[in-house]
């Protein structure tokens, strides 16, 4: 019984974390903030969590299963690949929409002045994203032999961008301007334009 409060524990400080960097937008958040926050003192926040280092890659484990997870199920069951590129740029600015807090660290904005593999894990993450368009793109060139007129790589590394943008503009807005604004109609317009011949 003792393993599962102390499980809802590192839980509910992993979720007053997520919310105090919703409603702190550019803001450090400090472990005596977080501390209150939780409703505990500084030291039983350690119990849980050796350093705030831990904490922060706690919500990057969270980010990197959801998003991951779900990415290769799109490869699983979707075999389209533009239906494939757009659910997973798709997939990210719904997380980062439903999680605005969250989209914060997929930014790199609260990660300033925090440990520097905090930013690499972020990155490592993007990294295999995009891994995952190139390889999509490429799949879509060897199965119908015929190629895009850009190199699927620097197509892969455009594609992210934009969800990037997306993610950039909501955080920049404090979360006014949503990520899957018109993102609809920008992709039927990258669509079209990819799949010309």
């Amino acid at each position: 019984m003792a393993t599962k409060e102390k499980f809802n524990r590192r839980e509910h400080i992993l979720q007053c974390l997520a919310q105090m960097l919703e409603t702190n937008p550019g803001q450090r958040i400090t472990t005596a903030k977080l501390a209150s926050e939780v409703g505990v003192s500084e030291a039983a926040l350690y119990r849980h969590f050796p350093s705030k280092t831990r904490m922060y890659e706690g919500l990057i484990e969270f980010i990197e299963e959801s998003l991951l997870t779900r990415i290769n199920l799109i490869m699983a069951e979707e075999k389209d690949t533009m239906r494939r590129c757009q659910l997973m740029l798709h997939l990210l600015l719904v997380f980062a929409e439903k999680n605005p807090g969250i989209s914060r660290l997929l930014n790199g904005d609260a990660l300033l002045g925090e440990h520097e593999r905090l930013r690499d894990r972020i990155n490592q993450l993007f990294a295999k994203v995009e891994t995952h368009l190139k390889q999509i793109l490429r799949e879509k060139s060897l199965r119908e032999g015929q190629k895009f007129h850009l190199d699927e790589a620097i197509l892969a590394n455009m594609l992210l961008a934009i969800a990037e943008g997306h993610i950039a503009q909501f955080v920049r807005s404090e979360f006014k301007v949503k990520p899957t604004s018109h993102f609809d109609a920008q992709w039927q317009f990258i669509e079209n334009q990819l799949l010309q011949s």
